[in-house]
């Protein structure tokens, strides 16, 4: 095993960071389908939208009660009332951003590209403390603390009104990292959190493991293909929770025990959702797939968005939504994943996947709009 010096290590993880992200950008246009004009069959109404600033980073949009929390690359951070459209508050942080947002509603924590987690209650900066490696990952705030999952697979605790670190959890990592924010949740009283290929469930008073579930195995030639980081956006009904590993498997994990119900081969690198009975994805090449959530058997695959960078999917109803590169939500019946309705934004890529919050469906996209819609 090759040892790098502090320095050389944080270089390693950044150019991780470029290496992964760079694999996964490109599209060939030439082979998209022409979706032709779009026949809605179920309606798609605009309710609001709003700005962030442009967001560069991998945003995970907190949702809490009928509040969205967003983030811009510039540090402005916001909580948005689904209802209205209009902000419960703004802050602007006079930094760069490379991770959020995490909330519990009344407590918010971003990270900063110098590394540092800012917490703020409502939108009063409360501290900042600095982290030991890159962080892509929107915090975690729960229990009066916040947990930060960093690129070198460390997990930190902090009290939230102090900023007071209380552990420390530190795993060995490899040379290259993932560029897409990874799984911090809990589970009862279980911190769950994703570190390669592993979903772990960590004590949340003293960073101790309680179980590993091996969702996915390092495999490949070079160091690129061996990445098998489990990615944000999760699909959970009571203690099961589903989740992807970055361009391997997808896999079923109880979030009590630790035991794998199932894993199978996938190959997409955004999160998932479902139901009780489905789980839905979309693959790296555009695909859109269901599985069964009892085994992981597929029951369909839509080829139509091929080729086109899809975020992951939220389940709305009768519907799947997905966004692209172009800034369009597209509306897909989750029987079989045939077109629904397509809804424009500003024309910027969809950042995340979209959230439903009440009976609102919102999206951001890389312009930093935010953009509300009230699905049938």
């Amino acid at each position: 095993m090759i040892l790098f010096s502090q320095k050389l290590r944080h270089l390693a993880l950044y150019i991780g960071i470029v290496l992964t992200v760079t694999a996964c950008a490109g599209t060939d246009k030439s082979k998209q389908l022409d979706l032709g004009p779009n026949t809605p069959l179920i309606g798609v109404r605009s309710a609001w939208t709003s700005s962030i600033g442009a967001v560069g980073f991998p945003l995970e949009i907190r949702t809490v009660g009928n509040l969205v929390f967003v983030a811009g690359s510039e540090g402005t951070v916001a909580a948005i009332d689904t209802r209205t459209g209009g902000d419960l508050w703004r802050a602007a942080l006079g930094v760069k951003l490379s991770a959020g947002v995490g909330s519990d509603g009344r407590y918010s924590a971003v990270v900063s590209r110098e590394n540092e987690l800012i917490v703020l209650d409502g939108a009063k900066e409360l501290w900042r403390q600095k982290l030991g490696a890159v962080t892509l990952t929107s915090p975690f705030v729960a229990g009066a603390r916040v947990f930060a999952l960093s690129a070198d697979r460390s997990v930190s605790a902090f009290d939230i009104v102090t900023g007071r670190r209380l552990w420390q959890q530190q795993r060995s990592g490899e040379a290259l990292v993932l560029g897409r924010s990874g799984i911090v949740m809990a589970i009862g009283d279980t911190l769950v959190t994703g570190l390669a290929g592993r979903l772990v469930g960590l004590n949340p008073v003293n960073g101790k493991i309680r179980w590993e579930a091996q969702v996915a195995n390092s495999r490949g030639t070079n160091e690129v293909e061996r990445l098998v980081d489990l990615v944000s956006g999760v699909t959970r009904q009571g203690d099961q929770v589903c989740v992807r590993a970055f361009q391997s498997a997808i896999g079923c994990v109880d979030g009590i025990k630790g035991s794998l119900a199932w894993s199978k081969t996938a190959s997409g690198s955004t999160g998932l959702d479902g139901d009780e009975s489905e789980i839905f994805g979309t693959e790296s090449d555009g695909r859109v797939v269901s599985w069964k959530r009892a085994d992981g058997e597929r029951l369909w695959v839509n080829e139509r968005l091929r080729f086109r960078t899809l975020t992951g999917p939220v389940l709305v109803g009768r519907s799947i939504v997905i966004g692209d590169e172009v800034g369009t939500l597209h509306f897909l019946s989750r029987k079989d994943g045939s077109p629904l309705n397509r809804v424009a934004t500003d024309g910027s890529p969809i950042q995340s996947s979209p959230v439903l919050v009440g009976q609102t469906l919102v999206a951001v996209t890389q312009r930093g709009g935010v953009f509300g819609f009230k699905p049938e």
